[in-house]
């Protein structure tokens, strides 16, 4: 959860979990055939049978002995779509049953990471975020190739995790807020953060760098030696995910792709609308990335975010009754600078004397809330209120322990996504000059940019294709919104994306946190839009900006 040595490749994270909205009357929709064309030698995978049978609103993928409003299935993809003749793996759903008696189909649903599980998601979101069009819905989150319930990337022998080496768990993400779920390694990964370690000594980037890559190459070694099979560390792409998402679409009834996709779920759904124009249906992007960029300008462009969302918590808090914080902005991120330091040189003892809390520990919580928006951040004021005013690290611990109750192999198999979509580009002395950069731009959060790139050559399965812009060009009209507060996915992704999109259209959500609509603090008017879309068809007025709460 902290910035560990995995975070630098760990992605946008996730964004989920809207309130409660209305439901919303439509007309009924006339069953359709299944039209769409099957490409050619996937007959097999397009046709198979599809065997639904219960299980339970949490659980994930375990059957249930009575009728709940829940399914499970898996089917079967190929490893390699190049060769579909060979290896298959599994790709795991979880429809929550529509409620209401009018039926549009199904709404497909991705969290983002990548490395998100969507099964998890649907159980969170389904009857919450969901709420407004699950009437009408079937609402089926699956786990993307190498995630969670599908055919994961596994990387530590079961049972045998003190074998594993220590890897930090990743960036933050987000379930339902305010209740966070950090995207945690399977097998029990701890965590370690050597280039953060680097940072607090002092330790140049050219000194670091041999450990960090080494670190890299450690965690590969035992993701190749435990992965079944094992040539699925080159096969987790997110163009590979796409194809299994219309194999998914198909097997579930429908001829068009409705979709709603989130942070990294932009990107897949992006890439689906690019390579199955004609099959793309009703596609909300909540939370856009920017497909032209490389994975250093994302990495930047977060890291900055992250410094821009700092300033504004500090600016609010010092508007609050109860902030720790006092002469201005500056002071304030100052303040917080200082505990970063000092709790990594002497960590905080807390109520349980055997687990202090370290300054990466505190920025690793600090970070998680600014995925909220402000109706979480009292939380945050409590937490370093009691570390700086009353030297207890007690409630940084419990909310790191919440944050890590909760997740599957999010975390490395956000590495490995991540690492096969991008290109590795530059070299040590052009990684050197980046972390000067940083030091200016992005002080508390850059060191995840600057060692991206190195961190993907170490792990050893990179992508070839440079980044591009997507057009889906004969797509039906698809919905991005942009949040401008977003740290994690920058307001000008969206509206890049957007124009990329020959049929994109911009929603705004002038708010702070992940997202708009998976984000808990949006109001009415973000909640009519994209209900309404997906209900009916009918897109926002262009150019509408929701603000706050209204």
């Amino acid at each position: 959860m902290a910035a560990g040595v995995l975070a630098a490749v760990s992605g946008v994270c996730l964004g989920v979990g809207a309130g409660a909205v209305p439901a919303v009357a439509v007309p009924a929709a006339p069953a359709v055939a299944v039209k769409a064309a099957v490409p050619k030698g996937l007959e097999s995978f397009y046709g198979q049978t599809v065997e639904w049978y219960d299980c339970g609103a949490t659980g994930g993928m375990e059957k249930s002995a009575e009728a709940t409003a829940f399914k499970c299935a898996k089917v079967k993809v190929p490893l390699d779509y190049s060769q579909p003749d060979g290896q298959t793996i599994e790709i795991a759903m979880k429809k929550h049953v529509a409620t209401g008696s009018i039926h549009r189909g199904s709404l497909f649903i991705n969290p983002g990471g990548p490395g998100g599980s969507g099964v998890q998601y649907v159980e969170a979101a389904a009857e919450t975020g969901f709420a407004g069009v699950q009437g009408s819905y079937d609402i089926i989150g699956f786990d993307p190739r190498g995630v969670g319930s599908s055919t994961p990337i596994t990387c530590a022998a079961a049972n045998d995790a003190a074998a594993a080496p220590a890897a930090g768990v990743g960036a933050p993400q987000a379930d339902t807020p305010p209740s966070p779920v950090d995207g945690g390694a399977n097998n029990d990964y701890k965590e370690k953060s050597p280039e953060v370690d680097a940072a607090a000594s002092g330790t140049s980037f050219e000194d670091a760098a041999p450990r960090i890559a080494d670190e890299y190459k450690q965690v590969e070694a035992q993701c190749a030696a435990n992965t079944k099979p094992a040539g699925l560390l080159d096969h987790v792409d997110t163009v590979s995910a796409v194809r299994d998402l219309d194999i998914l679409r198909a097997l579930s009834g429908n001829e068009k792709l409705d979709y709603a996709g989130f942070s990294y779920g932009t990107y897949l759904g992006a890439h689906y609308a690019e390579l199955f124009p004609s099959n793309t249906g009703r596609m909300v992007l909540d939370g856009a990335m920017d497909p032209s960029l490389t994975l250093y300008e994302s990495r930047r462009g977060q890291v900055i975010g992250f410094e821009h969302s700092l300033r504004t918590y500090v600016e609010w808090c010092q508007g609050a009754a109860d902030c720790p914080l006092s002469g201005g902005t500056d002071a304030g991120v100052q303040q917080i600078s200082d505990l970063f330091s000092s709790a990594d040189q002497s960590p905080l003892p807390t109520s349980d004397p055997n687990r202090s809390v370290t300054g990466t520990d505190i920025k690793g919580v600090v970070t998680q809330y600014m995925y909220f928006s402000e109706q979480d951040w009292p939380v945050l004021n409590q937490a370093l209120t009691q570390a700086i005013v009353h030297h207890d690290g007690s409630m940084i611990r419990s909310i790191l322990d919440r944050f890590q109750s909760a997740g599957s192999n999010s975390t490395l198999a956000r590495l490995a996504i991540n690492c096969l979509d991008y290109q590795v580009e530059g070299d040590m002395t052009s990684w050197a000059a980046r972390d000067q950069e940083m030091e200016q731009v992005a002080p508390h959060f850059g060191q995840t940019a600057v060692i991206s790139d190195l961190a993907c050559q170490s792990w050893g399965h990179t992508g070839t294709q440079p980044p591009k812009a997507l057009h889906a060009k004969g797509a039906a009209p698809i919905l991005v919104i942009g949040t401008t507060g977003d740290p994690a996915t920058p307001y000008e992704w969206a509206k890049a994306l957007a124009g990329q999109l020959e049929s994109g259209q911009l929603l705004t959500w002038e708010g702070n946190g992940h997202t708009a609509y998976a984000n808990a603090g949006h109001g009415p008017c973000i909640t009519k839009a994209v209900d309404t879309y997906l209900l009916t068809g009918t897109m926002p007025k262009k150019d509408l900006t929701c603000r706050g709460k209204e």
